[in-house]
Formats: structure tokens, C-alpha cells, sequence
């Protein structure tokens, strides 16, 4: 099987901390979490810094500021209020379907997992799910969906050995 999670390493300490082996695993348990066969689908993942992200932030979102995680989905997918978007069809295991591109920010994660006092590698493996989520069509701007997304993500960090961030 051809890698379908490809990391893009933009800041050193992303390649230290491990990166590739935290994602890894995230978005392998939200595929079985969601019922998503991983074969026949691509994303890219891109480990960067708080000023690159700030730019892809005021680019994207018209927000010239740092934040944790930025998703971009191939297309759009979504779902009914409240209700679990309908999972993407496969590509060929030769021509994958690309599901898109996430990016995450090396400075924003760090000090938030600080804050919280949490392990860092917890607070990416979380991101990386919440940004993989997003791929797929779940969001959090209207309640209902935040308590699908949210409850979907805790879900999935307990198939990672982690506690509800929520």
C-alpha cells in the first residue's frame, strides 16, 4: 500500500518531536473510528511554524493571525445539522482520492499545551484528529455540529489512549 498520509516538515522541531509517528496513528484511528477504509485515499499533513501559519491564516480565512490547525478539504463535504457527513468514495489504490491538506503549528500547539497542562504529543495527536475531521466534512460553528465533531473526536482519542480534551 502506497503511504496515504504524506508530511510536509517545515520546522525542525516538528521532525524532533516526531510528527509522522503521531499522525500516523491519529488519523488511522479516525478512519476506523468514522468506518473509513485508509486505502484508496491521500492527505497531506504540513508541520510548520506560527508565522507560516499566521500567512496560510489571513490567505484562507482572512485572518492574518497564528492559530493551532488549518484544514483544507479537496472538496466540500459537509452534513444535515447536527447529523455525521457521508464519507468520500475511494480512488483507485493506484490514484487515490485526495481528501486534502492540513497544516499545524508548531509555537500555537506548544503553548496550548502549556496552558493546559498537557503532553504535547496528546495535544497534536488531538489536533491532528480535529484537522483530519474537518477533511471529512464535520465542523463546529453551529452547536449541533460542534456535538457531533466533539464527540466523535473523543471518541477517537480514546482509541488513542487519550482524555476527553472537552
Amino acid at each position: 500500500m502506497e503511504p496515504f498520509l504524506d508530511i510536509v516538515i517545515e520546522d525542525a522541531r516538528w521532525e524532533a518531536l516526531g510528527l509522522a509517528a503521531l499522525a500516523q496513528p491519529a488519523v488511522l484511528a479516525a478512519c476506523s473510528e468514522v468506518g473509513l477504509e485508509v486505502e484508496g485515499f491521500s492527505l497531506c499533513l504540513m508541520g510548520c511554524d506560527d508565522a507560516r501559519i499566521a500567512v496560510l491564516n489571513g490567505d484562507f480565512r482572512g485572518k492574518a493571525a497564528a492559530t493551532n490547525v488549518l484544514s483544507w478539504p479537496s472538496e466540500e463535504r459537509g452534513a444535515e445539522l447536527g447529523c455525521v457527513p457521508d464519507l468520500p468514495a475511494a480512488g483507485e489504490i493506484d490514484d487515490p482520492e485526495p481528501l486534502g491538506d492540513i497544516a499545524i503549528a508548531y509555537d500555537t500547539c506548544a503553548a496550548e499545551a502549556a496552558a493546559a497542562g498537557k503532553p504535547m504529543r496528546d495535544h497534536v495527536q488531538h489536533l491532528v484528529v480535529h484537522g483530519f475531521l474537518h477533511l471529512l466534512g464535520y465542523d463546529h460553528i453551529d452547536d449541533a455540529d460542534a456535538t457531533v465533531m466533539e464527540a466523535t473526536e473523543v471518541r477517537i482519542l480514546a482509541r488513542l489512549g487519550l482524555s476527553d480534551p472537552y
